[in-house]
C-alpha cells in the first residue's frame, strides 16, 4: 500500500517512543493497530462490492445474450414449423377434397366422372343365391356365408400362383 521499508518503520517507532512515552506506547500501538485493521476491512468490503457488481453486470449481460439466442431459435422453431405445417395442410386440403369427391354417390349428373364399376357386385349376386335354403338359415349365417363367398372369389391369380399345386399322387 505505502512503500514504506523496515528501516523508516524503526524510526517512526523511535520518534513515537520519545513522544508518547513508554507507559502509553503499548495503548496507542493497540488503537493504531485497530484503526488499520478497521481500515483494511472497510477496503476489502468495497473491493467485495466492487467485484460483486461487476459479476452481475456480466451475468446481466450474459443473461440477455441467452435471452436473445433462445429467441432466435424459438423464431427458427416457429419458421421451420411454419414451413413444415404448408405443405402438409396443402396435402391434407388436397386428399380431403379428393376423398370428398370420391365419397360423393357415384353415377350422379354433379359428379362429373363417370360411375366406376362395382367390384362387389359379382360378389353381392354370388352372396344373393342361397346356399342353403333361406328358411333354414339365419340372417347371421347368412352374412359369413356372404363373406366367405367374397373371399372365395377374391383370390387373385398372384396368390393362387404362390400356392403349388399338387397331384392326389405326387409326393411333395
Amino acid at each position: 500500500m505505502f512503500d514504506i521499508s523496515f528501516t523508516e518503520l524503526l524510526v517512526i517507532g523511535v520518534i513515537a517512543l520519545v513522544v508518547i512515552g513508554p507507559e502509553r506506547l503499548p495503548k496507542v500501538a493497540r488503537t493504531i493497530g485497530h484503526l488499520v485493521g478497521r481500515a483494511q476491512r472497510y477496503v476489502g468490503d468495497i473491493k467485495s462490492d466492487i467485484q460483486r457488481e461487476v459479476e452481475l453486470d456480466e451475468l446481466r449481460k450474459l443473461k440477455d445474450q441467452m435471452q436473445d439466442a433462445a429467441q432466435s431459435v424459438q423464431s427458427s422453431l416457429q419458421n421451420t414449423e411454419t414451413a413444415l405445417r404448408q405443405p402438409l395442410e396443402a396435402f391434407e386440403q388436397s386428399t380431403m377434397s379428393t376423398f370428398n369427391e370420391l365419397k360423393t354417390p357415384l353415377g350422379t349428373p354433379d359428379s362429373g366422372t363417370t360411375p366406376l364399376p362395382n367390384h362387389d357386385s359379382a360378389a353381392t349376386a354370388v352372396a344373393s343365391t342361397p346356399l342353403v335354403s333361406a328358411p333354414t338359415q339365419q340372417p347371421a349365417q347368412l352374412e359369413i356365408d356372404a363373406v366367405r363367398t367374397n373371399e372365395l372369389t377374391s383370390v387373385t391369380p398372384k396368390a393362387s400362383a404362390a400356392i403349388p399345386e399338387t397331384s392326389p399322387g405326387s409326393k411333395s
